[in-house]
């Protein structure tokens, strides 16, 4: 794929963003098994990728919160659409990997 839907977060952030806006630290606490490093990096990659927004406002603290562009939140109808397959199927994958031998001809 061109861009990073695939990874661990991309998706993850979409869900977190499809309400609205949110500030670094309120999309932490839904992900907090992400580093602030990983969570920004994602968020940049997202930007460059033009998945989101970015948003400074010029307020003492500083404020900025983040958003899904219209492009972004068309990845939320495929991330429903992988969510019901994997709810249809998982049973059957999971079958599959229970009675997977891997030294079988």
């Amino acid at each position: 794929m061109p861009f990073r839907v695939g990874d661990k977060w991309t998706g993850m952030v979409v869900r977190c963003l499809e309400g609205g806006p949110r500030r670094f630290t309120e999309l932490r606490i839904p992900l907090r098994a992400v580093t602030p490093k990983v969570l920004s990096e994602t968020l940049r990659a997202m930007q460059r990728d033009g998945l989101l927004t970015r948003t400074a406002y010029d307020e003492n603290p500083p404020r900025v919160e983040y958003a899904l562009t219209p492009l972004g939140h068309t990845l939320v109808p495929l991330l429903d659409a992988a969510r019901a397959w994997s709810e249809t199927h998982l049973p059957h994958l999971l079958a599959a990997r229970r009675d997977h031998r891997p030294d079988a001809p």
